[in-house]
């Protein structure tokens, strides 16, 4: 494969004499960034794709969830979003970005959320036209082999939630992911030791390198030079400082939520709402203990989903998780903690992601991105709907107990009919509960209004030639799912609109 790990200073030395140019330069290997790359390749461009962070090979995957963290995840998984409720938020930092170490699951664009944006905004209408975005969700459901989970891989964790959503009347379903052959190891959020996700590295990032795509790993984008409005090369560093300048025709920006306006603001690109409209999935869970063994660390690491209140914002889904985690989410102390943690093998995770309607903010830091953000009175009105939900779903399908997590409530609950009181027990106090925020957008919106956006509809910067932003940071809004596929299906007209402009 065309990789160009530029890790001393005789490295950047030789390649800037080499002095190469590229028509794009795609900042970021996750989804958005690989989908790009591999469209713009196949139409023959030269394009390079940056990444800050390893490659690693699947064989090198570490075995245990703080390992992984260590080795494939952004600052060890301690960034933390600040507001009224204190929550880490978790990024990866590798060749393939959050596709290799996230649960695979796979959903297109709701159409509620596509209608909610063209009332936000009729003039995204003509770029994003829904038949179009259909089609290209049917090829990427094709490309990366997208289907609902197999039963026989599914494991307990998966089937107690079916379980307990059938008893209790609520619409679920097997997760959709995209997987081929998966054996069920649990191993997603380390990184498939098998290959069987096919996460960027394993499918369009892959792809584009064998069509002969440069990969720059560990080289981290520090500025976008712009000259006379246009976007005319990229600064960047290897992890010792050493700078590197790499001229280019177009930049794709492809970083992240947070990356991205960051690196923007870095570069003295401060036009529109650059930082601004910060919004996120928070994420509440809850662990409940069964008589008989769950082995949550087995079986496809997400793959089932209640879907029930998916148009209120709350989607509840299951956890899977190595045993370090499992142990950590334990809410016990001393002896407590240990006759739980003898019997981690009886231990149940599900969650809830929230589609909340707080917005927030990114300010760019010296070593890190800081980001501002508080819930909201509904917000927590549906966070404490979920923790009630995911309660009596675990009863419902026979835990012996559930550890709901909330400060100043019961540690332990077995009843069912407790479970039921929680709304009415509980003030909306967010210091109350614990969440976590994996599902990131909104920082780089597109729009027709330059005031109020940073990318046009078609995904170019409305000040800057040359320059545009691929990643979930352009959606206008949060989508209340998993948003890996909207975002690839978004990367493939964001391509689409660089190579008109490129070609012409």
């Amino acid at each position: 494969m065309p990789v160009i790990d530029l890790h001393n200073f005789s490295d950047f030395q030789s390649y800037e004499k080499k002095d190469f140019f590229f028509d794009a330069i795609i900042i970021g290997s996750g989804p958005a960034g690989a989908t790009v790359a591999y469209q713009l390749t196949q139409k023959g461009h030269a394009v390079a794709v940056l990444e800050e962070g390893p490659l690693v090979t699947q064989e090198n995957f570490p075995d245990s969830s703080f390992q992984a963290m260590t080795k494939l995840y952004r600052d060890m998984s301690t960034s933390m979003i600040l507001g009224n409720c204190p929550m880490p938020f978790v990024q990866a930092k590798m060749v393939g970005g959050a596709s290799t170490i996230n649960g695979a699951i796979s959903w297109r664009l709701p159409l509620h959320v596509y209608h909610d944006w063209l009332n936000l905004d009729p003039g995204l209408k003509p770029h994003l036209p829904w038949d179009e975005l259909q089609n290209i969700f049917n090829k990427i459901e094709h490309d990366l082999n997208i289907a609902p989970t197999d039963e026989k891989i599914a494991g307990p964790n998966n089937l107690l939630l079916k379980r307990g959503a059938d008893l209790l009347k609520l619409e679920n379903r097997p997760i959709y992911r995209n997987v081929k052959e998966c054996e069920g190891l649990g191993r997603c959020l380390q990184g498939c030791p098998k290959g069987h996700k096919l996460s960027m590295e394993n499918s369009y990032l892959r792809w584009a390198l064998e069509k002969g795509c440069c990969l720059f790993p560990n080289l981290k984008a520090r500025k976008i030079i712009v000259k006379n409005k246009q976007a005319v090369a990229v600064v960047a560093t290897n992890a010792s400082g050493d700078a590197v300048t790499l001229k280019v025709k177009n930049i794709i920006v492809a970083a992240s939520a947070v990356q991205s306006p960051g690196l923007l603001l870095a570069s003295g690109i401060k036009q529109g709402t650059v930082g601004k409209n910060f919004q996120c999935h928070p994420g509440i869970s809850m662990a409940g203990h069964f008589a008989t063994p769950v082995h949550v660390w087995r079986g496809a690491t997400q793959g089932h989903e209640v879907i029930e209140f998916c148009t209120q914002g709350i989607k509840f889904e299951a956890l899977g998780y190595d045993r370090t985690i499992v142990a950590m989410r334990l809410k016990g102390v001393g002896a407590e903690l240990m006759q739980d943690i003898t019997h981690l093998k009886n231990w149940a995770n599900w969650g809830a992601a929230i589609k909340a309607q707080a917005r927030g903010k990114v300010i760019p830091g010296r070593k890190r991105s800081q980001v501002l953000y508080s819930l909201t009175r509904d917000d927590l009105i549906k966070v404490r709907k979920a923790v009630r939900i995911l309660g009596e779903m675990m009863l419902a399908a026979g835990a012996t107990y559930v550890t709901p997590g909330v400060q100043g409530w019961h540690k332990k609950v077995t009843d069912p009919l407790a479970m039921s009181k929680f709304e009415e027990e509980v003030p909306l106090n967010p210091k109350l509960f614990t969440m976590a925020v994996t599902h990131m957008f909104g920082t780089c919106k597109m729009g027709s209004d330059p005031k109020n956006s940073v990318v046009r509809p078609d995904f170019r910067h409305h000040h800057i030639s040359g320059l545009y932003v691929a990643d979930s940071s352009v959606f206008p809004t949060n989508i209340g799912v998993n948003p890996q596929t909207s975002i690839i299906a978004m990367a493939h007209l964001c391509a689409k609109s660089v190579d008109s402009t490129t070609s012409n």
